[in-house]
């Protein structure tokens, strides 16, 4: 004598009624690969119409006029190897290089000790005046 137990109804090896879905992903799948390699690539240009220049800039025969400006540790200032006693005679050679036809460039060459305070006090000057072109001159000093 035996007796049944378990899920009522299903006779013993019977498959239950449930839908194989892989076939219809694969399918699904597939026409999902199709779509993305059928669309246009979307390419972003922009179109400019840029000015046509015939003419090779004009040569340059001489060099920039350059003051090397040097701080020392203690917030001397080097006018191209000259001390400068003071701010008022630093200003004022300044102010006589900016006023020049073609204002000179500027390189500044500041000490790895020097405290900030005296190199802005230079480059503030020396754009205050009108000495644009300024260049921070020895960097890989600060690299350590």
């Amino acid at each position: 004598m035996g007796m049944s137990v378990g899920g009522g109804g299903a006779e013993e090896g019977e498959v239950p009624p449930v839908m194989n879905t892989t076939p219809l992903i694969d399918v699904l799948l597939v026409l999902l690969v199709m779509l993305i390699i059928t669309i246009p690539v979307q390419t972003h240009a922009v179109k400019l119409d840029m000015p046509v220049n015939n003419q090779p800039p004009p040569p340059t025969t001489e060099e920039p006029q350059v003051i090397k400006l040097d701080v020392d540790f203690d917030g001397t200032v080097y006018w191209n190897g000259e001390v400068i006693p003071n701010r008022q005679d630093m200003e004022f050679r300044m102010q006589n290089a900016a006023q020049q036809a073609d204002p000179p460039e500027v390189h500044l060459r500041p000490n790895k000790l020097v405290e900030y305070k005296h190199v802005a006090a230079v480059l503030a000057s020396a754009q205050r005046l009108g000495l644009n072109k300024i260049a921070m001159i020895g960097n890989e000093q600060f690299a350590d």
